[in-house]
């Protein structure tokens, strides 16, 4: 409903701008212009998916070859001993615990399509043991704020959506697609231990925590000392050297499994097909809207308010061509991907706009969606405090993005 609004906003705001630089400004080609970037965005979206095809089906296969591989399930059993802890008020022989574990995991390897039904299996475990069915658990919240804060390892699309874009180097946002998730995700932890009074000093969640926050801060420490030049050419031989270990981890993985490596990538590769057709028509939706929404001059307005506005704070003004896949995120996954891929359009994918925005939509996840989803699916109504606890989440993602890519990019 949200999208519906945002996407009727794009064409009234679009027309009514262009109304005024006809009649007062005697722009007689500004509706041709308008009506020919909607041509162009159409036709651009259709490429974009059509070449995004190819690549996400490497990656899915690559995935799939993982998940039969036991990536997912090894990744559960690391972080069982922290989950555990997170969700306190679970029985221990709820046999939601393994459905967490799993819909984390495999929201950390980028497997969409394994983590929402092992999500929407856990939330309706845990509603059976939920005393009153209306109201949300703590536990169920806490694994919504996880959910929504986007932790993930390898953001395969993100990069994917980069290389069709024409960047030179697709995976230059690994490391702060990582990093900034990671702040995300422990802001959106906190939030929701504030509010159950969760104890987060124990030894077992300081241990994972802390290793965790010492390590993004030694990453953060080197590269706050490093040139440019440093900066680019350590981050771009880390993110390759750690997707490819990915790739060749699962396939040895496999192996010493005896999956059947080549068929499983083959079923997953299959899938790929089928995930580039599906978005085609949510992709096109929301680039047409955004093209014509810019065509008019509506998106310049905009960006030239905030750049008043930053100017006055003493603030810099690159991020802000990118600020509106921060602000579509949290209502529309579809929605940031479309205007994250008009903002590469417009300023180059290997600007910084371009980069911020692939940042952006890396950092957290669609809040709204993913708590209509998964409490819809269980028929929870009063969702207490998942929302205002995926905000924060929301919020301190887009804050580390922008400290993070001035630091990688800037």
């Amino acid at each position: 409903m949200v999208l519906n609004y945002i996407w009727i906003t794009f064409f009234v705001a679009a027309f009514a701008v262009a109304l005024v630089k006809l009649l007062f400004l005697g722009d007689a080609g500004i509706f041709s212009s308008v009506v020919q970037a909607a041509f162009d965005a159409s036709g651009n979206g259709f490429r974009v998916a059509l070449g995004l095809t190819g690549v996400l089906a490497l990656w899915m296969g690559i995935m799939k070859i993982g998940e039969r591989a036991g990536a997912v399930r090894l990744l559960a059993r690391v972080t069982a001993p922290l989950f555990r802890r997170l969700f306190p008020g679970l029985p221990a022989d709820s046999p939601a615990h393994g459905s967490i574990m799993l819909n984390l995991a495999a929201n950390m390897l980028g497997l969409d399509n394994a983590a929402t039904p092992a999500g929407l299996q856990a939330m309706r475990q845990m509603q059976e043991v939920n005393p009153d069915k209306g109201r949300a658990t703590d536990a169920q919240v806490m694994l919504l704020v996880l959910n929504t804060s986007g932790l993930t390892i390898v953001p395969v699309s993100i990069m994917v959506y980069r290389a069709q874009c024409g960047a030179a180097n697709p995976a230059d946002i690994f490391l702060p697609v990582l990093l900034a998730t990671y702040f995300s995700t422990l802001a959106g932890l906190v939030a929701v231990s504030v509010y159950q009074r969760l104890n987060l000093f124990q030894p077992v969640v300081l241990a994972y925590l802390g290793g965790a926050s010492l390590l993004v801060g030694g990453v953060l420490w080197y590269f706050a000392g490093a040139t440019r030049e440093e900066v680019s050419a350590v981050s771009s031989a880390a993110s390759g050297l750690l997707l490819f270990s990915v790739i060749v981890g699962f396939i040895v993985a496999g192996l010493r499994r005896r999956v059947n490596v080549y068929d499983a990538f083959i079923d997953g590769a299959r899938g790929g097909f089928a995930v580039a057709v599906k978005i085609i028509p949510y992709l096109l939706a929301i680039l047409v809207g955004a093209a014509v929404f810019r065509a008019a001059g509506c998106m310049e307005l905009l960006e030239a308010g905030a750049a008043w506005v930053c100017r006055q704070a003493g603030w810099g003004t690159e991020a802000i061509p990118a600020l509106p896949t921060a602000l579509m995120k949290p209502l529309s996954g579809s929605g940031a991907r479309g205007l994250m891929i008009d903002t590469m359009t417009a300023h180059g994918a290997d600007s910084f706009a371009g980069r911020l925005a692939s940042i952006f939509q890396g950092a957290t996840d669609t809040t709204f969606y993913i708590i209509a989803v998964y409490f819809g699916a269980a028929g929870v109504k009063n969702t207490r405090h998942a929302i205002p606890c995926g905000l924060i989440a929301d919020l301190a993602g887009v804050i580390a993005a922008i400290v993070i890519a001035y630091l990688f990019f800037a």
